[in-house]
């Protein structure tokens, strides 16, 4: 069977964004493993140390994801006493967020996370500045693409 050069794993856009990513998560790990929780509940802590008491629908939205998929997430996070889930005063359709004391607690345990992190990636082969061009050509790749899917 003859493979066509366009269906080579190699030559996929797609497939170094996906392992790179899954492999960043790895890098992650042990340091969200000493706090107690997972990248998916890193990322909603971090959403709210930047602006506290949010809604769900602000969440999910710089998050990228359903809400179906965001709200157990949140459910747990409630569970073991990082945020707070409850419903506007305003507007009971929305369901606001906002950190406990335990939950802001944790910013001062998390706040070294992103500069070892970084640490960890770089080498020889790949320098700071090229590891920001990384990431801020992906922000573009991002917008991009989320800006596509909500237009159709």
């Amino acid at each position: 069977m003859e493979t066509v050069e366009q269906l080579k794993l190699a030559n996929q856009v797609c497939f170094p964004v996906y392992a790179a990513s899954r492999l960043i998560t790895k890098e992650y790990q042990p340091y969200l493993d000493k706090l107690g929780i997972t990248y998916p509940q890193y990322l909603v802590l971090l959403i709210l140390w930047e602006k506290d008491t949010v809604p769900v629908s602000e969440i999910t939205q710089k998050m990228l994801l359903d809400t179906n998929t965001v709200t157990p997430l949140l459910k747990r996070m409630e569970t073991l006493g990082f945020i707070e889930r409850q419903r506007s005063k305003e507007d009971e359709r929305k369901v606001i967020i906002r950190l406990t004391q335990k939950g802001k607690a944790l910013q001062a345990d998390a706040a070294s996370i992103p500069e070892r992190l970084v640490g960890s990636l770089l080498s020889e082969e790949i320098k700071l500045n090229e590891l920001i061009h990384l990431r801020d050509q992906l922000q573009v790749l991002i917008h991009n693409l989320s800006a596509k899917h909500q237009a159709s």
